[in-house]
C-alpha cells in the first residue's frame, strides 16, 4: 500500500490524451442540425409557439 501512496497524493504526473477536435467538432454539427430539424418539426406542429 505505501509504495502507490506517492501515485496517489501526486507524486508522479500521468499524461492526459488529448481531445479529437474533428470528431467534437463533427458531433456539435449533428446536434445543431437535429436541434434545427426538431426546432422546425415542432413549431410546424404547433407544439412550439416561439424561440426562446
Amino acid at each position: 500500500m505505501q509504495q502507490h501512496a506517492a501515485d496517489v497524493f501526486g507524486g508522479t504526473k500521468q499524461k492526459v490524451a488529448e481531445p479529437d477536435i474533428k470528431a467534437m467538432h463533427a458531433k456539435i454539427g449533428q446536434l445543431s442540425l437535429e436541434n434545427d430539424f426538431l426546432e422546425s418539426a415542432l413549431t410546424k406542429a404547433g407544439l412550439l409557439s416561439a424561440r426562446r
